[in-house]
């Protein structure tokens, strides 16, 4: 199923629980959230927050994009044309300690703060698993991307159990690590659904974002909001008002 289409069981649940949902994916809560193993970084990942990050990343590259480019992130009556869009290939730090080349499609608008927030990012050490946009994953589906800790940001959808744009469908947001920064719900249910051992955000995995970090503060510096301050936390969450 699409991340477009809404599953019946989640939808009565996020409705009878009250919910004002954030920016996650809307897939189908389990039954019961069963605990998954924890996935440990390689240890390399440990070293590569603090040993020194290379001094500084190769220059990041923009190219405009189609339609047919976006794939299945993007549909006819989707918010923001393929025109508005752009193509950002960035530099980041992996969980292996090396750099590695990513993309993300954002906002035109935005394509100055994102080259200098990933750069900010690799300066600083922050380890990224992976940079990939999300017509990688069948259907667009954001939960498969979610469950794979993939970073990206456009994917025209809506906010789950409403029928709002997420910021995404503006290319407006980012998703951080997500396996790392799950989405929570005030009914228990959270994204991914193999994000359980991520819960306790007491852990301090690299990668894992915590309150005032710097990594946090390199987004928030510049007017995003980060979606780890809100009542129903969506740690993984960075948008551009």
């Amino acid at each position: 199923m699409t991340p477009f289409k809404r599953r019946g069981a989640a939808l009565a649940e996020m409705l009878a629980a009250g919910v004002v949902l954030v920016q996650c994916t809307s897939a189908s809560p389990p039954p019961a959230a069963t605990p998954s193993p924890a996935v440990a970084p390689s240890p390399s990942a440990a070293a590569s927050s603090s040993a020194s990050a290379p001094p500084a990343p190769t220059d990041a590259t923009v190219q405009p994009v189609t339609a047919a480019e976006l794939g299945a992130t993007w549909r006819p009556g989707c918010p923001v044309e393929p025109g508005r869009l752009r193509r950002v290939n960035v530099d980041h730090i992996g969980f292996d300690g090396q750099t590695h080349r990513g993309e993300l499609i954002v906002h035109e608008d935005l394509v100055p703060e994102v080259i200098a927030i990933f750069e900010q990012l690799y300066r600083l050490g922050y380890p990224v698993e992976k940079i990939r946009t999300v017509d990688h994953y069948s259907d667009a589906d954001d939960e498969l991307s979610m469950e794979d800790n993939n970073t990206s940001a456009f994917n025209c959808r809506s906010i789950p159990g409403t029928d709002e744009w997420s910021p995404h469908a503006y290319g407006r947001a980012i998703d951080l690590n997500p396996l790392l920064n799950p989405c929570l719900y005030a009914s228990g249910y959270f994204e991914p659904q193999n994000a359980a051992a991520y819960l306790d955000r007491s852990r301090t995995d690299p990668g894992l974002l915590h309150n005032d970090d710097p990594a946090v503060q390199i987004f928030t510096d510049r007017g995003w909001r980060w979606g780890g301050y809100w009542t129903t936390p969506d740690y993984q969450h960075f948008e551009r008002p």
